[in-house]
């Protein structure tokens, strides 16, 4: 059997142990050092810092480059701050920073540790599937990101970033799945049932990028609004630019507020998360499928490297059973998907 060893060095300090784990190596010497809650000051403000914005991110005013938006749509990254600061006060021998740290962790844990876990075991087994994929108006191979999303088996499937060039395209590559769609300007819906009362909403753009439109599932009919919220961009000399997206989202959460029928899914690019307090219009009378039923985070962009999830399925009057993202296709977009319950809310 192994075991550990101590050597004597020249200063008469303590050498290589092989039985001891490196955190135990890193507190070498802690022991009657009065400086460790000295030192490591400035790390345990970060940490307050970070917690607070975490913890006070509503308050954060959107005045100023929509400031408030902007921290909500990356929040969960703020959790990589946590491991950083640790390891930064085990360096810097720091016991005030190390207590400090525990606070942001507790605060990470309590907003976004429910999203690490599993859900959808016991939610039961649905009977709808949809999906929804910003295309991209480039995409250099839509017939391939067709076959993609027909192959994901969703009854379902809405489509943004159309360009009159490219919807010829999907209707042939999805005719043989989906015998039913309906297009409106940029946005459109295929579906494997039939499609009735499909009409543009007005989200205050002056061109058409949201559809709604009844399917009639086997389980009775559906309202699904099909939505390209307006791109945000981040400018250094103006922040945040989000009021076009904005405006949009509060007229496309007035047009679900009068929908007649009780059972309603929204499928769309939002270019936000739920966090954002800009869709307040949509997200305080909907639920998010991935926020329900969902495993982890389910980042959608960019495809190449998900950092957030601003593609969005969210019900209303229905159960959410479980939601995933699906694998790269060609645009920069990931594509999303969803199973639901239509005979439970």
């Amino acid at each position: 059997m192994a075991q550990a060893f101590r050597t004597r060095t020249g200063d008469g300090g303590s050498g290589y142990e092989p039985g001891r784990s490196p955190l135990r190596r890193l507190t070498d010497g802690w022991r009657g050092d009065r400086g460790i809650w000295r030192r490591g000051v400035f790390l345990a403000i970060v940490a307050v810092l970070v917690a607070g914005v975490m913890l006070f991110h509503a308050q954060i005013p959107n005045t100023v480059g929509n400031l408030g938006s902007l921290t909500e749509t990356f929040l969960p990254w703020l959790g990589v701050l946590v491991p950083v600061l640790f390891v930064l006060a085990l360096l810097r021998k720091s016991a005030t920073a190390l207590v400090a740290v525990l606070l942001p962790a507790i605060v990470w844990l309590n907003l976004f540790g429910g999203l690490l876990t599993g859900k959808a075991e016991a939610a039961g087994p649905g009977d709808l599937t949809v999906a929804t994929h910003n295309v991209n108006a480039e995409n250099p191979d839509p017939v391939g990101t067709a076959d993609d999303i027909a192959a994901s088996g969703a009854q379902v499937v809405a489509l943004e970033e159309l360009t009159a060039s490219a919807v010829p395209v999907y209707e042939r590559a999805l005719a043989k799945t989906y015998l039913y769609h309906a297009v409106a300007g940029t946005v459109g819906l295929w579906s494997k049932y039939p499609l009735s009362g499909t009409r543009p909403v007005d989200i205050k753009l002056g061109w058409t990028r949201a559809m709604r439109t009844t399917v009639a599932t086997p389980a009775g009919d559906v309202a699904v609004y099909v939505a390209h919220m307006p791109s945000v961009r981040v400018k250094l000399h103006a922040g945040f630019t989000a009021s076009q997206r904005d405006t949009s989202a509060d007229a496309l959460g007035e047009a679900i507020s009068h929908e007649s029928l009780g059972k309603v899914i929204l499928l769309g690019d939002l270019n936000g998360t739920m966090n954002d307090r800009a869709l307040n219009g949509v997200t305080s009378q909907m639920r998010s499928t991935q926020g329900a039923s969902g495993s982890g985070f389910g980042f959608s962009w960019p495809a190449s490297f998900p950092m957030a999830r601003i593609d969005q399925i969210m019900v209303k009057g229905i159960a959410p059973v479980t939601s995933w993202t699906l694998p790269k296709t060609g645009s920069d977009h990931l594509p999303v998907a969803a199973r639901v319950d239509l005979t439970r809310d």
